[in-house]
Parts: C-alpha cells; sequence; structure tokens
C-alpha cells in the first residue's frame, strides 16, 4: 500500500473493527500527505505521540478552518462554537460556559452528579432483569449519557428521539460523500440550531437549575454569552456530551470481554476501574481523528514542511499506540504507568466534559461488572459505526446467564 493511499483505507468501513495495522503504518512516517481528508481536500496526517502534544500546543495551529487556504477555497467553519475558534475568542467563550460546569466557580459540580448518575445507570440495569440477550449499546451505553446531558442542560429526555437524528448526522457526516456529508450536516445544523434556540429563549423566562438556563441568565463579571455562540455551544455540548461517552462505554464493555481475566479481577478489585477507563482512553479512544485542523504560517514537524493554509489531521489513535511513548502498545494494560494519553486530546482545547465521561464511564462499567453473570459476545466483531472518526460499536449484543439485583451484587 502506498502511503499516501492509508487514510483512505482507514476511511474504508471494511476496516472500522480493527484500524490499528493501518494506524501502524501510517506511524512509520510521522507526517504524511494523505489524498483523502475533509471534504476531499487531501490533508498532512501527523500520527507520532510526541509530534501530535507539539501541534496540540502550537499557536500556529488553528481550529478554525476559515484559516484554511488549500487548493484555493475556503473551507467553511461553523464560527459560533468555541471549538472551532481560537484565542482569544476561543478562551473567552470556553470561560463563560465552563463557569457552570467545573472549576474554578463549580469545582465540586461533576462530582455531586456522581449519585444521580449511579440511579440512572442501577435503574438502566435493573430494567435488564430476565433478559438473556442485550444490545449494550442500546440498553445502556447510549442512554446513560444522554439522560445525564439531558438533565444538565435541561433539555427535556423526551426530545431524545428529535435530537438523536440530528446527532446522528453531524457524527457520521464524515462517512458519506464529501457532497453528501456536507449536506447531511448543514441540514442537521440548521435544525439542531433552531432546536436550541427555542429552548434558550424558553430557559431565559422559565429558568431553573440547569446549565442552559444558567448560561442564558448569566450575569457574571464578562457578561452573558451572546445569543449565536450561546445557541451553538448548547447544540454542541449535548451532541459531544453524550456521543463520545456512548463510545467510551461500548468499546469498554467489547475490551472486558475480550479479555476476560481482567473483567473478573474488577469483580474483586473494583477500585481498578479508574485505571481501566483511562486505558480504555488510550487503548479504544472514542475520538480517533482530529481532522479540523489547519496551519497559520509555514511549520516544519519531524523534517516535513506543512504549508499555511493546509488542513492538518492529528491521528490520535496512532498516537496513543506509539511504541516509543507506550511500551507494548498494544496491549491493554489497566495498571500502566504514566499513561498520558491523548484520549481527551491536549492544549487549550482539551475535551469539555472529560470529568464527566470518566465518571459516566466508571459507573457504567463498574454496574456492568458486578451484575451481569457470565456476559459473553454473541457477534465479534460487532458491527461499527459508519465514522472513522468517532469509533464505535453500532450494536453490541452479548448473552448473560442472568442479571443480579442491585442488593445481590453488593452482597457478593
Amino acid at each position: 500500500m502506498r502511503q499516501d493511499d492509508i487514510l483512505r483505507s482507514i476511511f474504508d468501513y471494511a476496516n472500522r473493527a480493527n484500524p490499528y495495522p493501518l494506524l501502524a503504518e501510517l506511524r512509520k512516517k510521522p507526517v504524511s500527505w494523505q489524498a483523502d481528508g475533509p471534504d476531499d481536500a487531501g490533508t498532512y496526517v501527523v500520527s507520532t505521540y510526541r509530534e501530535i502534544v507539539a501541534l496540540l500546543h502550537d499557536p500556529r495551529i488553528s481550529s478554525d478552518l476559515r484559516n484554511c487556504v488549500q487548493t484555493g477555497r475556503r473551507i467553511p467553519s461553523d464560527r459560533y462554537r468555541f471549538i472551532s475558534l481560537d484565542p482569544s475568542e476561543h478562551d473567552r467563550l470556553r470561560r463563560l460556559a465552563m463557569r457552570h460546569f467545573g472549576p474554578p466557580e463549580r469545582p465540586d459540580y461533576v462530582e455531586r452528579l456522581r449519585p444521580e448518575i449511579e440511579h440512572i445507570a442501577t435503574t438502566l440495569v435493573d430494567e435488564l432483569r430476565n433478559e438473556h440477550r442485550i444490545d449494550v449499546v442500546a440498553r445502556l451505553a447510549y442512554p446513560l449519557p444522554v439522560a445525564v446531558i439531558c438533565a444538565i442542560l435541561g433539555v427535556p429526555l423526551e426530545d431524545q428521539p428529535q435530537f438523536h437524528v440530528w446527532a446522528d448526522a453531524l457524527v457520521e457526516s464524515s462517512a458519506y460523500t464529501p457532497q453528501e456529508g456536507r449536506a447531511r450536516r448543514e441540514e442537521a445544523t440548521l435544525a439542531l440550531n433552531e432546536y436550541m434556540a427555542r429552548l434558550v429563549a424558553r430557559r431565559r423566562t422559565q429558568p431553573g437549575d440547569d446549565m442552559l438556563s444558567r448560561m442564558a441568565t448569566d450575569t457574571g463579571p464578562e457578561g452573558r454569552m451572546e445569543d449565536p455562540y450561546l445557541v451553538a455551544t448548547a447544540a454542541l455540548l449535548l451532541v459531544a456530551g453524550h456521543e463520545t461517552t456512548v463510545n467510551l462505554i461500548a468499546n469498554g464493555v467489547l475490551t472486558l470481554l475480550r479479555h476476560p481475566a481482567i473483567l473478573e479481577r474488577l469483580r474483586h478489585e473494583p477500585e481498578l476501574i479508574v485505571g481501566t477507563v483511562e486505558e480504555l482512553l488510550r487503548y479504544e479512544p472514542p475520538v480517533q481523528l482530529l481532522s479540523n485542523r489547519t496551519t497559520l504560517e509555514e511549520i516544519q514537524v519531524a523534517g516535513t514542511t506543512l504549508p499555511k493554509g493546509v488542513l492538518v489531521t492529528l491521528a490520535i489513535a496512532a498516537g496513543n499506540r506509539d511504541p516509543v511513548r507506550f511500551r507494548d502498545p498494544d496491549r491493554f494494560d489497566p495498571e500502566r504507568r504514566d499513561n498520558a494519553h491523548l484520549g481527551f486530546g491536549n492544549g487549550i482545547h482539551y475535551c469539555f466534559g472529560a470529568p464527566l465521561a470518566r465518571v459516566e464511564a466508571q459507573i457504567a462499567l463498574t454496574e456492568f461488572v458486578r451484575r451481569l453473570s457470565r456476559p459473553r459476545l454473541v457477534v465479534d466483531p460487532p458491527p461499527y459505526r459508519p465514522s472513522p472518526v468517532l469509533r464505535g460499536p453500532q450494536q453490541l449484543l452479548i448473552e448473560v446467564d442472568g442479571v443480579q439485583s442491585a442488593c445481590s451484587a453488593e452482597r457478593n
């Protein structure tokens, strides 16, 4: 295979179940031009850990694709989403959102959500009693983070079927042709923004204690986020707040079922769950590629010149298995030391919801391990979602001998 065709093969659905041999091939050349890329424009792919981390901290790398002038055309970017912006506007908008979610103003917010998340997870597993064939995605990995993010934002849970369609269109757009993907993305973005605009207006006149109400009525020292940014931020948090965690939980169950000795250890050593989730974020990261970067000026990376205004893709999943950084990188090891993975990115765009995703995955996987008796895979590999960027099982069928009650599992 030619070096510049590897990304095309990674995008090929036939390789979705195991892209890691291709990512290892990609890593043989730290920076390579790939013919495929966002909008079929071609992209420079950076695939080694050290170079990825350096670029995530490099102010010459932009997240605003309006700065991309590759092939003489501008590639549109959502100018109201803070993840698509650069400092200082990015920093201001992120601060305005973060003040209602975490440090420094609400440092214990996520931890205070733990009892509610545990209750949701327990209830979802309770509903599996008397069932012996279960789709883990549909019954646990998806409904848990959706219920949590709806509660956090103040989005009615009964609207979930409506925004599920839009979220799917946004997440899976990279799996379609450039024209189809762009059309689906634009249509879904418009519909979701219109929905969130109506919800913002409602929360402003009838506020609650949810995050959307707080942002809509903010009287903090920096003022309130302007409505176009508020609507785009709310839509972003709704989609990102559950889509990546669905993959993290589903990938986690799949990985544990493929490593039964580790699953059994977790039954007796529940404290191992913290390291297990961190290792999952390295070993099977829910976000595999960051394809929304461009260069603000010419940059030298590992002996390769990246011209000004070109697309850059950071292959997170390749960097997470870089043998220069991680010993025995293809081994799943929950006790791995110094696990500075890239599962949540790095630098100023480090994942906003990382603390929440960690807690959700820890709780969901703990509940799965302690209450489902002798779980085993029905199909391996399972069918995967179309997207090569946000990679995870679309369905994860398992069989179990039974589901213990929460009280019985506690005694055992």
